[in-house]
């Protein structure tokens, strides 16, 4: 074949490839032509490896997507975690939760215990593996998802967002106790958690023991029904123990005594 018709066929592949919006095809097209020519290559194949490369693109883009869509405050992937410097109960339990096979089953995952025993690096680390496998994910703290719940209503676009919530494959709660919440916002959270209870996951990090979630919501019937909803069938992880952080500020002073 001649080289116009051959620079003709390229042209067009480059056009429908804009109009089809499949960029890596345009972007690999000449390297895959000279290999296909110089391994004698059949069409099947040489059409296989290309669309490959589109597909393989997208997967990355959407993984990424996920990821930046998700609003993690920081990335800490379970690959980070010094698994001998967890809790004894985390350590036991965190094979299970790797699977993520909780999120399948709809299952909760409630991280309870003191500070700086890595509750937040192992739910950060868990929404971040569901990203890569092709969760929805959506992390925030829990004062910052009752403002938003506030602001929605006020905006009134609370049943967009309360679409969107329910939708969520995995919501991951943080900081649950850090702050008290007034009536309000103690029904809101309540309503919105309960939304997703026994159909969707959630991950919730919390300093407190389940005996002191009144001081949280200030209403004893309303915290025995949250406990309720939110503990049934959950995987309750027990994180208490030395704290991670205090552990790193000893290390880290030793190394500076001794620069």
């Amino acid at each position: 074949m001649s080289n116009s018709p051959r620079k003709a066929f390229k042209e067009a592949i480059v056009e429908y490839s804009k109009e089809l919006r499949l960029p890596m095809i345009r972007k690999h097209l000449d390297e895959h032509v000279q290999e296909a020519m110089l391994r004698d290559t059949s069409y099947e194949e040489f059409l296989a490896q290309l669309l490959q490369k589109e597909c393989d693109a997208r997967r990355e883009a959407s993984r990424l997507n996920r990821i930046r869509f998700a609003e993690f405050t920081h990335k800490k992937y379970l690959e980070d975690l010094v698994v001998e410097d967890l809790p004894e109960d985390a350590q036991k339990k965190l094979k299970a939760l790797k699977t993520l096979d909780f999120i399948r089953e709809g299952r909760n995952v409630i991280l309870a215990g003191n500070a700086g025993t890595g509750k937040t690096h192992m739910a950060i680390g868990l929404g971040l593996k569901a990203c890569l496998e092709g969760y929805k994910v959506w992390f925030t703290t829990v004062p910052l998802l009752v403002n938003r719940i506030k602001e929605c209503r006020a905006e009134q676009t609370l049943r967009a967002f309360q679409n969107r919530f329910e939708k969520y494959d995995l919501v991951i709660a943080d900081e649950m106790g850090y702050i008290s919440f007034d009536k309000e916002g103690s029904e809101l959270l309540f309503t919105h958690l309960s939304l997703r209870a026994g159909r969707k996951s959630t991950i919730i990090t919390t300093n407190l023991s389940f005996e002191r979630w009144g001081e949280i919501f200030q209403d004893p019937v309303m915290t025995a029904a949250m406990i309720d909803r939110l503990t049934h069938q959950s995987y309750i992880v027990n994180m208490n123990g030395s704290s991670y952080r205090m552990k790193e500020t000893k290390e880290w002073l030793q190394k500076q005594q001794l620069a």
